[in-house]
Protein backbone atom coordinates (compact mmCIF):
# COMPACT_ATOMS: atom_id res chain seq x y z
CA UNK A 1 0.00 0.00 0.00
CA UNK A 2 1.35 3.44 -0.93
CA UNK A 3 2.32 5.55 2.07
CA UNK A 4 0.27 8.66 2.78
CA UNK A 5 2.48 11.75 2.82
CA UNK A 6 1.89 15.21 4.18
CA UNK A 7 3.86 18.43 4.53
CA UNK A 8 3.37 20.37 7.77
CA UNK A 9 4.11 24.10 7.85
CA UNK A 10 5.99 24.05 11.12
CA UNK A 11 7.08 26.88 13.40
CA UNK A 12 7.57 25.01 16.68
CA UNK A 13 4.63 26.88 18.23
CA UNK A 14 1.51 25.53 19.93
CA UNK A 15 -0.70 25.41 16.85
CA UNK A 16 1.72 23.91 14.33
CA UNK A 17 2.99 21.37 16.88
CA UNK A 18 -0.58 20.32 17.67
CA UNK A 19 -1.11 19.88 13.91
CA UNK A 20 2.04 17.75 13.68
CA UNK A 21 0.94 15.57 16.61
CA UNK A 22 -2.52 15.18 15.07
CA UNK A 23 -1.13 14.41 11.60
CA UNK A 24 1.02 11.52 12.90
CA UNK A 25 -2.18 9.51 13.38
CA UNK A 26 -3.36 9.97 9.79
CA UNK A 27 -0.20 10.07 7.65
CA UNK A 28 2.73 7.68 7.29
CA UNK A 29 5.35 10.19 6.13
CA UNK A 30 5.37 13.73 7.47
CA UNK A 31 7.75 16.33 6.08
CA UNK A 32 8.04 19.49 8.19
CA UNK A 33 9.00 22.79 6.62
CA UNK A 34 10.13 25.79 8.70
CA UNK A 35 10.84 29.25 7.35
CA UNK A 36 13.71 31.47 8.42
CA UNK A 37 12.57 34.97 7.52
CA UNK A 38 14.74 36.86 10.02
CA UNK A 39 11.95 36.73 12.56
CA UNK A 40 12.43 38.54 15.83
CA UNK A 41 11.98 35.40 17.91
CA UNK A 42 14.45 33.23 16.02
CA UNK A 43 14.58 30.73 18.87
CA UNK A 44 11.49 29.19 17.27
CA UNK A 45 13.67 27.69 14.54
CA UNK A 46 15.72 25.76 17.10
CA UNK A 47 12.55 24.64 18.88
CA UNK A 48 11.11 23.49 15.55
CA UNK A 49 14.24 21.44 14.83
CA UNK A 50 14.15 19.78 18.26
CA UNK A 51 10.44 18.96 18.19
CA UNK A 52 10.32 17.75 14.58
CA UNK A 53 13.01 15.22 15.50
CA UNK A 54 11.37 14.30 18.81
CA UNK A 55 7.95 13.80 17.22
CA UNK A 56 9.27 11.56 14.46
CA UNK A 57 8.95 13.68 11.34
CA UNK A 58 10.30 11.89 8.27
CA UNK A 59 12.22 15.02 7.29
CA UNK A 60 12.57 18.63 8.41
CA UNK A 61 13.59 21.38 6.01
CA UNK A 62 14.44 24.93 7.07
CA UNK A 63 14.16 27.38 4.18
CA UNK A 64 15.81 30.79 4.08
CA UNK A 65 13.22 33.33 2.98
CA UNK A 66 14.99 36.44 4.24
CA UNK A 67 13.52 38.50 1.41
CA UNK A 68 10.24 38.53 3.35
CA UNK A 69 11.95 40.41 6.19
CA UNK A 70 13.11 43.08 3.77
CA UNK A 71 9.60 43.61 2.40
CA UNK A 72 7.32 43.01 5.40
CA UNK A 73 7.46 45.55 8.21
CA UNK A 74 6.05 44.14 11.45
CA UNK A 75 6.88 43.95 15.14
CA UNK A 76 7.93 40.36 14.40
CA UNK A 77 10.51 41.54 11.85
CA UNK A 78 11.69 44.83 13.40
CA UNK A 79 13.23 45.21 16.86
CA UNK A 80 12.24 48.88 17.09
CA UNK A 81 8.48 48.15 16.89
CA UNK A 82 7.04 47.24 20.33
CA UNK A 83 5.33 43.88 20.77
CA UNK A 84 1.66 44.36 21.74
CA UNK A 85 0.63 43.21 25.22
CA UNK A 86 -3.02 42.67 24.36
CA UNK A 87 -5.23 41.91 21.39
CA UNK A 88 -5.64 44.98 19.19
CA UNK A 89 -8.61 46.15 17.16
CA UNK A 90 -8.12 45.59 13.45
CA UNK A 91 -4.92 44.16 12.04
CA UNK A 92 -2.22 44.05 14.77
CA UNK A 93 1.38 45.11 14.25
CA UNK A 94 2.43 41.46 14.63
CA UNK A 95 0.90 40.77 11.21
CA UNK A 96 3.62 39.95 8.67
CA UNK A 97 2.13 40.90 5.26
CA UNK A 98 2.22 38.04 2.77
CA UNK A 99 3.69 35.53 5.20
CA UNK A 100 1.10 32.79 4.77
CA UNK A 101 0.83 33.49 1.05
CA UNK A 102 4.54 32.79 0.74
CA UNK A 103 4.70 29.94 3.25
CA UNK A 104 1.79 27.98 1.81
CA UNK A 105 3.01 28.49 -1.76
CA UNK A 106 6.51 27.25 -0.92
CA UNK A 107 5.10 24.37 1.14
CA UNK A 108 3.02 23.33 -1.89
CA UNK A 109 6.13 23.40 -4.09
CA UNK A 110 7.90 21.26 -1.50
CA UNK A 111 4.93 18.88 -1.46
CA UNK A 112 5.26 18.59 -5.23
CA UNK A 113 8.93 17.68 -4.78
CA UNK A 114 8.37 14.99 -2.13
CA UNK A 115 5.18 13.73 -3.82
CA UNK A 116 2.86 14.62 -0.96
CA UNK A 117 -0.77 15.39 -1.69
CA UNK A 118 -1.48 17.37 1.49
CA UNK A 119 -0.13 20.54 3.10
CA UNK A 120 -1.16 21.04 6.73
CA UNK A 121 -1.17 24.45 8.39
CA UNK A 122 -2.26 25.53 11.86
CA UNK A 123 -4.04 28.72 10.86
CA UNK A 124 -7.25 29.39 12.75
CA UNK A 125 -10.10 31.75 12.03
CA UNK A 126 -11.75 31.42 15.45
CA UNK A 127 -8.73 32.90 17.25
CA UNK A 128 -7.10 34.44 14.20
CA UNK A 129 -6.01 37.64 16.02
CA UNK A 130 -6.99 39.87 13.13
CA UNK A 131 -4.66 38.22 10.60
CA UNK A 132 -6.38 38.23 7.19
CA UNK A 133 -4.19 35.36 5.93
CA UNK A 134 -5.54 32.99 8.60
CA UNK A 135 -9.09 33.02 7.23
CA UNK A 136 -10.70 29.95 5.70
CA UNK A 137 -11.70 31.97 2.64
CA UNK A 138 -8.08 32.93 1.98
CA UNK A 139 -6.73 29.39 2.42
CA UNK A 140 -9.33 27.94 0.04
CA UNK A 141 -8.70 30.66 -2.57
CA UNK A 142 -4.92 30.16 -2.48
CA UNK A 143 -5.34 26.38 -2.61
CA UNK A 144 -7.45 26.72 -5.74
CA UNK A 145 -4.87 28.99 -7.39
CA UNK A 146 -2.00 26.62 -6.58
CA UNK A 147 -3.84 23.59 -7.96
CA UNK A 148 -4.39 25.52 -11.19
CA UNK A 149 -0.82 26.82 -11.31
CA UNK A 150 0.93 23.50 -10.66
CA UNK A 151 -1.56 21.11 -12.25
CA UNK A 152 -1.32 19.03 -9.08
CA UNK A 153 -4.17 18.20 -6.77
CA UNK A 154 -2.45 19.29 -3.56
CA UNK A 155 -4.89 19.86 -0.69
CA UNK A 156 -4.50 22.36 2.13
CA UNK A 157 -5.71 20.97 5.45
CA UNK A 158 -6.49 23.30 8.36
CA UNK A 159 -7.40 21.08 11.32
CA UNK A 160 -7.55 24.01 13.77
CA UNK A 161 -9.53 26.37 11.56
CA UNK A 162 -12.73 26.32 13.62
CA UNK A 163 -11.24 25.52 17.04
CA UNK A 164 -10.79 28.06 19.80
CA UNK A 165 -7.65 27.94 21.94
CA UNK A 166 -9.28 25.81 24.64
CA UNK A 167 -10.23 23.23 22.01
CA UNK A 168 -6.70 23.28 20.60
CA UNK A 169 -5.42 22.42 24.07
CA UNK A 170 -8.04 19.66 24.21
CA UNK A 171 -6.77 18.21 20.93
CA UNK A 172 -3.23 18.02 22.33
CA UNK A 173 -4.61 16.37 25.45
CA UNK A 174 -6.61 13.88 23.37
CA UNK A 175 -3.32 12.71 21.87
CA UNK A 176 -1.73 12.72 25.37
CA UNK A 177 0.70 15.51 24.52
CA UNK A 178 -0.63 18.40 26.59
CA UNK A 179 2.52 18.64 28.74
CA UNK A 180 4.76 18.72 25.64
CA UNK A 181 2.72 21.55 24.13
CA UNK A 182 2.71 23.43 27.43
CA UNK A 183 6.41 23.07 28.23
CA UNK A 184 8.30 22.66 24.95
CA UNK A 185 6.62 24.77 22.27
CA UNK A 186 7.32 28.44 21.59
CA UNK A 187 4.35 30.70 20.92
CA UNK A 188 5.51 33.83 22.77
CA UNK A 189 6.10 36.91 20.61
CA UNK A 190 9.19 37.62 22.75
CA UNK A 191 10.74 34.23 21.95
CA UNK A 192 10.44 32.52 25.35
CA UNK A 193 9.63 28.80 25.31
CA UNK A 194 6.88 27.20 27.38
CA UNK A 195 4.80 29.64 29.43
CA UNK A 196 6.51 32.50 27.61
CA UNK A 197 6.87 36.07 28.82
CA UNK A 198 3.32 36.12 30.16
CA UNK A 199 2.81 39.65 28.86
CA UNK A 200 2.44 39.59 25.07
CA UNK A 201 -0.85 39.03 23.25
CA UNK A 202 0.14 35.51 22.18
CA UNK A 203 0.88 34.50 25.77
CA UNK A 204 -2.43 35.92 26.98
CA UNK A 205 -4.38 33.98 24.35
CA UNK A 206 -2.47 30.76 25.07
CA UNK A 207 -2.85 31.03 28.86
CA UNK A 208 -6.55 31.92 28.71
CA UNK A 209 -7.21 28.92 26.44
CA UNK A 210 -5.41 26.53 28.79
CA UNK A 211 -7.23 27.89 31.84
CA UNK A 212 -10.59 27.53 30.07
CA UNK A 213 -9.80 23.96 29.07
CA UNK A 214 -8.52 22.84 32.47
CA UNK A 215 -11.54 24.32 34.24
CA UNK A 216 -14.07 22.67 31.91
CA UNK A 217 -12.36 19.64 30.34
CA UNK A 218 -15.43 17.52 29.64
CA UNK A 219 -17.46 20.17 27.83
CA UNK A 220 -14.49 21.47 25.85
CA UNK A 221 -13.53 17.95 24.76
CA UNK A 222 -17.09 17.27 23.67
CA UNK A 223 -17.13 20.49 21.65
CA UNK A 224 -13.84 19.46 20.04
CA UNK A 225 -15.20 16.05 19.06
CA UNK A 226 -18.14 17.68 17.31
CA UNK A 227 -15.77 19.75 15.17
CA UNK A 228 -12.91 17.44 14.24
CA UNK A 229 -12.31 13.81 13.30
CA UNK A 230 -10.49 12.18 16.23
Amino acid sequence: MEKKKAVVVYSGGQDSTTCLIHARHFYDDIHCITFDYGQRHRAEIDVARELALKLGATAHKVLDVGLLNELAISSLTRDNIPIPTQTEEGIPNTFVPGRNILFLTLAAIYAYQVQADVVITGVCETDFSGYPDCRDEFVKALNHAIVLGMAKDVRFETPLMWLNKAETWALADHWQQLSLIRDETLTCYNGIKGAGCGECAACHLRRKGLETYLSNRKNVMQALQRKINI
